[in-house]
């Protein structure tokens, strides 16, 4: 799975968000200010051709939907974050975030809730 630009991100929060649409309709839901439309169409084109979308012609438009999940492109991308971050441990980025004091112990409680939870 090829990595997205910020750029690309965003539109797939939209598209994600939307489910099937058009450019348009997408370009509609970006935020302000509005990039201009035929930067926002390059940005969905890409999108298409790294295969995260679907773009199929109707009519005079192109229709547009989600080919992978917000779900599942979470999880591949945290997956490939933390192989070439932090030695493929999770329990090593969890130190991380606790030494750069960005996680709390109420917070390392929790976490520790929701995986007991999980057995």
């Amino acid at each position: 799975m090829e990595k997205l630009t910020q750029q690309e991100e965003e539109a797939m929060l939209i598209v994600w968000q939307q489910g099937e649409g058009t450019i348009r309709s997408y370009h509609e839901q970006s935020e302000k200010p509005l990039m201009p439309y035929t930067t926002f169409a390059s940005i969905i084109k890409n999108l298409d051709r790294k295969k995260y979308l679907k773009m199929r012609r109707v009519g005079t438009t192109n229709l547009c939907k989600p080919l992978i999940s917000e779900k599942e492109y979470k999880r591949k991308f945290m997956s490939g974050f933390i192989r070439d971050y932090f030695q493929n441990s999770y329990k090593e980025m969890v130190s991380f975030f606790a030494r750069e004091e960005k996680i709390s112990a109420d917070d390392l409680k929790e976490i520790i809730r929701i995986i007991e939870k999980q057995k």
